[in-house]
């Protein structure tokens, strides 16, 4: 395994939801509660910052300069160099109290995004599923804290975190129709490892999984629940992570400020910053919304 670094230096509240664009060479990934989206090239450490106006749970590529983002009031897309937000569909209009958390495309395009209260409320979110141009798909209600999600390499399982339960749970998928069923825990994670946030999954079928208060990411087998790795971050509030660059073999880890005191913060000064290893493995490619240049459904 390789070094951790620092990618981007930065004091992000709620860094989350990173995504590789591959099509540009870049890493997309949001501040939550500053309302930003970042947008990394890894090729000169630049990082940019645009302002949506409101949290924004995740974003995904979509084509050239525009994005998808799932925001607080629902799913738009974001173009970055005009700045103009179109909305596309609300699935929780009037459901003030809740926002928009984790969320990423499958290998057609659909992109998968669940809620959460702002008010620590449970069970009051959902899970939902938008396809290019058809209405947006209720999956699942019931939902206190939406967050990490991926998929096997074969396509037939997806991976779902729902933080408060502690568990990683696995649903049956169905690709083509995009369906979901027979959902079962497949990770109970141990209480001193803090609360299971964002997740991926690399080419090889194993997850890694970012710790809330755990300050670490750790990669198990899903199959048989063990725990295979594990990476310390300088951060307690490990949000999510993702792999990316040109093959796929960077890590990318997201990270926060919030819900940490102050003389912890003077402790983790780096807690907020985008952080990135080479753990050794590949990752699978991040899809792009509606199935577009970037993907192929083999």
């Amino acid at each position: 395994m390789g070094k951790l670094n620092i990618a981007v230096h930065t004091p992000a509240l709620l860094g989350e939801g990173p995504s590789w664009d591959a099509e540009h060479n870049r890493l997309l990934w949001v501040d939550i509660e500053s309302y930003k989206v970042h947008v990394y090239i890894p090729a000169t450490g630049e990082d940019r910052t645009y302002d949506v106006g409101e949290h924004v749970g995740a974003v995904v590529p979509y084509h050239g300069d525009e994005v998808v983002v799932a925001l607080r009031s629902g799913f738009h897309t974001y173009n970055l160099l005009t700045g103009e937000l179109q909305p596309i569909e609300d699935p929780e209009k009037g459901k003030d109290n809740n926002r928009f958390n984790d969320g990423k495309c499958d290998a057609l395009g659909r992109f998968w995004a669940g809620t959460m209260s702002l008010k620590n409320e449970s069970k009051t979110g959902a899970f939902y599923c938008l396809e290019e141009g058809k209405p947006v798909r209720t999956m699942f209600r019931d939902v206190s804290t939406s967050n990490g999600l991926g998929w096997s390499p074969d396509q037939q399982t997806m991976y779902y975190i729902d933080t408060p339960t502690r568990s990683v749970d696995r649903f049956d998928f169905d690709l083509a129709a995009g369906e979901l069923t027979n959902r079962t825990s497949a990770i109970a994670i141990p209480e001193e490892f803090g609360f299971p946030d964002g997740m991926t999954v690399d080419s090889e079928g194993m997850l890694w999984v970012a710790h809330w208060g755990g300050g670490r990411v750790t990669r198990w087998n899903p199959h048989t629940a063990e725990l295979l790795q594990q990476i310390e971050i300088p951060a307690d509030q490990v949000t999510s992570c993702c792999f990316g660059g040109p093959d796929l073999e960077d890590l990318y880890i997201t990270t926060a400020r919030v819900g940490i005191r102050e003389e912890r913060l003077t402790e983790t000064p780096n807690a907020g910053s985008l952080f990135v290893i080479r753990p050794g493995v590949k990752g699978q490619k991040t899809y792009a919304f509606g199935g577009g240049a970037q993907s192929d459904t083999k």
